[in-house]
């Protein structure tokens, strides 16, 4: 972890503090650059939409157990995931722009159960997480809107109270 040098518009003085997913890319990409990214997102939600991990009901399903659709979908995405970080460590993968990937180790704290169960009361009352949130609006479910505003609030309300809040 790189400590990096902040000012807080709420505290009375500069401090170090340490970043989980610290920014430090040595190069910048352009916006033309970027665009491989914007089809990657697209493509994304065209999986998200076909592979029906958008659909309310679905995840209504899994929240009440009668379905084992998403729970394939999240139990494929972990192994790909852990595959991938084992690849990554293993080979020692760079980036596109060659720059070496460091995976920061975690530490467990009881801040991440409280936020755990809030986001997935969440997800069950709205239906919603936000990875599918843009995929349902890209489809035409406006309501999801207020689901998007209330996740945009929710992180400046946690950014707001960090301090504060048991970690």
């Amino acid at each position: 972890m790189q400590p990096i040098t902040t000012t807080n518009p709420r505290a009375t003085e500069n401090r170090e503090i340490g970043c989980d997913a610290p920014n430090v890319s040595k190069k910048s990409e352009s916006g033309l650059a970027n665009l491989k990214y914007m089809l990657v997102g697209l493509a994304f939600g065209i999986v998200f939409v076909k592979a029906e991990i958008i659909s309310w009901f679905r995840i209504q399903e899994m929240f009440r157990f009668d379905s084992f659709h998403m729970y394939g979908v999240i139990g494929s995405a972990v192994m790909v995931g852990m595959l991938s970080v084992f690849l990554i460590k293993r080979f020692n993968i760079r980036t596109l722009n060659g720059e070496q990937v460091y995976i920061m180790p975690k530490t467990f704290n009881k801040g991440q159960i409280y936020g755990g169960l809030l986001f997935g009361f969440g997800w069950a009352i709205t239906g919603a997480c936000p990875g599918p949130l843009f995929a349902q609006i890209g489809s035409g479910f406006w309501a999801v809107l207020v689901t998007l505003l209330s996740a945009i609030a929710g992180t400046w309300l946690y950014g707001y109270f960090r301090e504060r809040l048991p970690h």
